[in-house]
């Protein structure tokens, strides 16, 4: 038996497989809130609840909303700060007194949706996480890359492309630069935007419903958040030429970005046609958890 946990900035998620790749179980809890030690102890107890339930022990693969240094084998460029600098799979490994396998959590949702997503077959295949953060992450011939510097598909901390005189100098981000990506793109980045340009705090979700519902200002957040997107896009595809895009995270949810996206691209991509396709996850959001369970291989 095989489980895999995704640790995101708001929840962490778990489920158990079987050999064949079958769901058992699904676990779902709050992410403890820039408590490190609070973390690794809800891990711990999530992963044992799971055993006892289920009456067998299990491999534990972990995606993380950052990457494993080669350098020091510590957390670096999590969103969720309280990780960085601290060895969470050696302390995870302490607590559950086995190995544990961590990736970044965009990896992990990419390898899913290449191996029997929503992009099995392509050859070259981008993944994208866009919720609490923004991640990105890149499969090759059905094998992740992850660099020599283990940042392969950090996306979302390259400066938005083709900046409107408005944007600049962009907000600040918690790496300490402005203007990255991730500060447009990810939920509270929406949420953000729209505050600065309307004076309205409203979430992601609440915008989206506005803008369904006729909302004029509603509408034109949206617009402008999908042309931020298309460039941001645009740039991957001049890069990496993917036969795929595979949105996931809470933004994968807005159908409209499907269709109005693509159409959008175009003006950006250094070529006569894009045939690249921005597609939705098949699993959903628990790809990412299954990519996790699959880091013990099959």
């Amino acid at each position: 038996m095989r489980i895999g946990i995704d640790l995101g900035g708001t929840k962490i998620e778990a489920i158990a497989l079987d050999e064949a790749g079958n769901t058992l179980i699904r676990r779902r809890i709050a992410t403890p809130q820039g408590d490190y030690a609070g973390t690794v102890g809800a891990l711990a107890a999530l992963v044992s609840s799971i055993e006892t339930e289920l009456g067998r022990s299990a491999t534990v693969g972990v995606g993380i909303p950052g990457a494993l240094s080669p350098a020091s084998g510590l957390v670096k460029n999590a969103n969720s700060t309280c990780l960085i600098g601290r060895p969470l799979d050696r302390d995870l490994g302490a607590a559950l007194g086995r190995e544990v396998r961590l990736a970044n959590d965009a990896n992990c949702f990419a390898i899913s949706e290449a191996t029997d997503g929503a992009a099995a077959g392509a050859a070259v295949v981008f993944g994208v996480i866009i919720g609490t953060g923004t991640g990105g992450g890149i499969v090759i011939h059905g094998r992740p890359l992850t660099g020599v510097n283990a940042i392969a598909g950090e996306w979302g901390h390259n400066p938005l492309p083709w900046p409107r005189a408005e944007e600049l100098p962009g907000p600040s981000c918690y790496c300490g630069k402005r203007c990255c990506i991730e500060t447009w793109l990810s939920g509270p980045g929406l949420a953000a935007a729209f505050e600065r340009e309307t004076g309205e705090r409203l979430t992601a979700q609440a915008i989206v419903a506005r803008a369904a519902a006729g909302d004029d200002g509603a509408e034109a957040a949206l617009q402008r958040y999908e042309d931020r997107m298309a460039r941001a896009l645009a740039s991957v595809i001049n890069l990496l030429d993917p036969e795929v895009i595979v949105l996931g995270g809470g933004v994968s949810n807005i159908g409209r970005l499907y269709d109005n996206v693509p159409r959008l691209w175009g003006r950006y991509v250094f070529s006569d046609r894009v045939d690249t396709r921005l597609v939705p996850p098949r699993h959903g959001d628990s790809s990412g958890v299954r990519g996790a369970a699959w880091l013990w291989g099959g």
